[in-house]
C-alpha cells in the first residue's frame, strides 16, 4: 500500500474533550489528514476494538490507512492497515512476524541507533521525536530537535514522520530536516476547528515538499 505520510493524525479522546473522536477524525480527514492512528492509552480492549471498527469505517471510506498504536491484537482484530510500536512496546521484529509482511509497521525512534535497528527489524516507517516537547507524552524524554530528525533521515531509507509538539509555526522545519510528514495530536485533535487546523498543516508540509523537489 502506497501511503501518503504528509499529515498523520493521532487520536486522543482526552484531548478531544467533549467532542466525539469520530467527528474530530472526520473533520481532520476533510482537512487533509492522510493517515489516522488509533491511540487510546486508557481504553479497555473492548473499547479499543469498538472504537477501532468505527474509525476504520471512516478511514476506509476515505481511502487512507488506520494504524493502531501498540496493540497488535487490536490491529488484527479490526483488520487495520498497520500497527505502531514504541521502544517499550512489543519488539518490532516480533510485531512484524505477527502482522505478516503486508501490513504497515511503524516504530518510534529518537536516536540513530534505534532508527537503524527498526529498519532492520522490518519497519515501514519511523515516528521520530519527541522533536519540540509534547504535552500528551510527559515521559518522552528530552526533545531531540530538528537536528535529531535530520540525523535519523540520513541514516535510514524508510520514511520518517516527525512527532512531538508540532504546530503550524514549526512544522516546516521538520520537513526541511528530511521528514516526509508530521504526526500530531493536540494541533488537530485539540483544535477548535480540526478541519481548518488539518488543512493549514497539510498546506505547510506540501509547500516545503514542493520546494524540496524543485
Amino acid at each position: 500500500m502506497m501511503v501518503d505520510w504528509t499529515l498523520y493524525v493521532i487520536t486522543d479522546r482526552r484531548v478531544a474533550g467533549e467532542r466525539s473522536i469520530l467527528d474530530v477524525v472526520r473533520a481532520a480527514i476533510a482537512g487533509g489528514a492522510s493517515v489516522i492512528q488509533l491511540r487510546e492509552k486508557e481504553a479497555t480492549t473492548r473499547e479499543m476494538i469498538e472504537l477501532g471498527q468505527a474509525l476504520h469505517e471512516i478511514t476506509r471510506a476515505a481511502g487512507i490507512p488506520l494504524i493502531v498504536n501498540d496493540r497488535v491484537d487490536v490491529a488484527l482484530a479490526i483488520d487495520a492497515e498497520g500497527v505502531h510500536v514504541g521502544q517499550d512496546d512489543m519488539p518490532a521484529a516480533i510485531a512484524r512476524r505477527l502482522i505478516g509482511p503486508d501490513r504497515i509497521l511503524g516504530v518510534s525512534a529518537r536516536t540513530v541507533e534505534e532508527a537503524v535497528q527498526a529498519e532492520r527489524d522490518g519497519a515501514d516507517y519511523l515516528g521520530v521525536g519527541d522533536i519540540y516537547g509534547t504535552p500528551t507524552k510527559p515521559d518522552a524524554g528530552e526533545p531531540i530537535g530538528v537536528a535529531g530528525v535530520a540525523a535519523i533521515t540520513r541514516a535510514v531509507s524508510i520514511p520518517v514522520v516527525g512527532i512531538g509538539g508540532i504546530t503550524p509555526a514549526n512544522a516546516a522545519a521538520v520537513i526541511e530536516a528530511g521528514a516526509v510528514g508530521v504526526a500530531v495530536i493536540s494541533a488537530v485533535v485539540g483544535a477548535a476547528d480540526p478541519e481548518a487546523a488539518a488543512r493549514q498543516l497539510r498546506t505547510i508540509v506540501e509547500e516545503v515538499k514542493k520546494g524540496r523537489k524543485s
